[in-house]
């Protein structure tokens, strides 16, 4: 039995680069499972294909592509695109014609709100991607802790910044001094903004700031801040768990905080698929040598467990499939999985914290199912340390 999983990525266009990553790690997954006589439907042995379009980045043609994925139904399972953009605009068009939903590519909130039946979200949401650097934040031995937020308009900045707003709200914040002093709401021009947003982030002594938009956003932010002469200790944006980060900063990266849904250095021992060491082995010989980042790893994930619901349940009916992700509880070398029941909502993967340290990416905030032994000593004291080391190396900068 071939069993054919359909989407599309953004093979050209904006997201062009991370969505190329996850097309070839589904190719890779694909391979790996024909590969294997584990799944039996029925007892008959069963092998995947793959049919992926281009989306061009446009949502306009991923709407297309989807409504002709599930109108005629030649797909078995139906994954989503790659972006929260995009996965806003398929996860309506799969609910409406009953079908399942895997989205491995989308992180807003908002995709768990509009009460799909048949979504099931890979990632951790949007509104959890800042809860770790708010409890750094905490920890770090100066008491007033004065918080900027520079989120752009789209609904997945929205929910990062409303996710850092409820964190620092809850009482251990509080009481270790975290105040959120600063809200900027709109599209960052990095020719115009700061003569508006600076001059407030001085009257209110901002000491740490966080970023949240679009990943060119996050950049126009960062190289403002970092470029100027604010000298605000801790900085984080949600751009700084890609690998290209450091690359399109260069030494402006250095000190920067973000989160992170899965890193190749974090030690699991799956129970489904490989552990990280070797999906990164596997992935750089089919990706001419480059090592893969989050994209790549969450869509493999979502194929071990596509496969793992298809053991389970024995049927490609999309209602038992969903059901039976339902009752998944298991991990894969991207994390922790388990669904809330009822809106699909990712509830076992933990997000990650990472710093920018000397042009690597360190993870100074492991979670429950990482083993990297990081916990020996207080990662407040390191950000601070970071942040030190910053502020002195961004004054070299700023004196040439």
């Amino acid at each position: 039995m071939k069993i054919t999983i359909a989407l599309s990525l953004s093979l050209s266009g904006e997201y062009a680069k991370l969505a190329r990553e996850a097309e070839t790690a589904l190719r890779l997954f694909i391979s790996d499972a024909n590969a294997s006589t584990a799944l039996h439907i029925n007892g008959e042995r069963c092998e995947f294909g793959l049919e992926c379009h281009d989306d061009a980045s446009d949502p306009l043609r991923c709407g297309d592509i989807y409504r002709s994925l599930c109108t005629d139904r030649r797909a078995d399972i139906i994954f989503g695109p790659y972006s929260s953009r995009l996965a806003r605009v398929a996860a309506p068009i799969a609910e409406q014609h009953g079908r399942l939903f895997v989205n491995h590519g989308g992180a807003d909130d908002q995709l768990y709100t509009r009460g799909y039946r048949l979504i099931v979200g890979i990632l951790t949401p949007a509104s959890d991607y800042m809860r770790e650097f708010v409890n750094l934040l905490s920890q770090l031995r100066i008491w007033r802790k004065r918080v900027a937020i520079v989120a752009s308009k789209s609904s997945f900045a929205r929910a990062v910044a409303s996710g850092l707003e409820r964190a620092a709200l809850e009482r251990y914040a509080r009481r270790h001094g975290v105040r959120i002093r600063v809200k900027w709401n709109g599209a960052f021009d990095p020719l115009d903004t700061p003569s508006q947003l600076f001059p407030a982030l001085r009257r209110n002594r901002v000491d740490a700031l966080a970023s949240a938009g679009s990943y060119q956003h996050d950049l126009h932010v960062i190289r403002a801040i970092a470029s100027s002469d604010l000298n605000i200790m801790v900085l984080g944006c949600v751009a700084a768990g890609v690998r290209q980060f450091a690359r399109d900063l260069g030494e402006l990266a250095e000190g920067v905080v973000g989160p992170s849904q899965w890193e190749s250095s974090v030690e699991i021992s799956p129970t489904l698929g490989p552990s990280p060491a070797e999906f990164v082995r596997r992935m750089r010989h089919a990706a001419a040598g480059e090592s893969p980042d989050y994209p790549a790893a969450q869509v493999y994930a979502a194929g071990l467990l596509t496969a793992a619901a298809l053991a389970e349940c024995s049927s490609l009916d999309d209602k038992d499939l969903r059901a039976a992700f339902s009752d998944l509880r298991t991990t894969t070398m991207f994390g922790d999985f388990s669904i809330d029941r009822v809106t699909g909502r990712q509830l076992g993967h933990k997000m990650l914290l990472v710093q920018w340290q000397r042009g690597r990416k360190v993870i100074i905030h492991p979670e429950a199912h990482t083993n990297t032994g990081l916990h020996d000593s207080l990662p407040g004291w390191r950000l601070l340390r970071a942040g030190v080391e910053m502020l002195l190396h961004r004054d070299d900068i700023n004196e040439k």
